[in-house]
């Protein structure tokens, strides 16, 4: 359900600003997308885990934060963002 350390890794380097960057919204985001992708495709042969599907709302609910924030910072960032990792249709 967690991702691993070089996926993460994989993930930072993608989506980072600068080449030290592993705390910025954007990564954050990446990360987050990702983890609640992998829990997403585990519910689905594990429908009764309902410890973990609470800890998989409140990882959405980070994610929408996070990106509530860098909509209110930087609009085209924001854009580029939720079309690369594909969130909104």
């Amino acid at each position: 359900m967690s991702i691993s350390a070089e996926r993460k890794q994989e993930l930072i380097k993608e989506y980072a600003i600068t080449e030290t960057d592993t705390g910025s919204p954007e990564v954050q985001i990446a990360i987050l997308s990702e983890r609640i992708h992998n829990l997403t495709s585990h519910f689905k042969e594990h429908k009764k885990d309902y410890h973990s599907r609470r800890g998989l709302l409140i990882m959405v609910g980070h994610r929408r934060r996070l990106l509530d924030y860098l909509k209110a910072k930087n609009i085209s960032n924001y854009k580029q963002l939720i079309t690369r990792l594909g969130l909104r249709k």
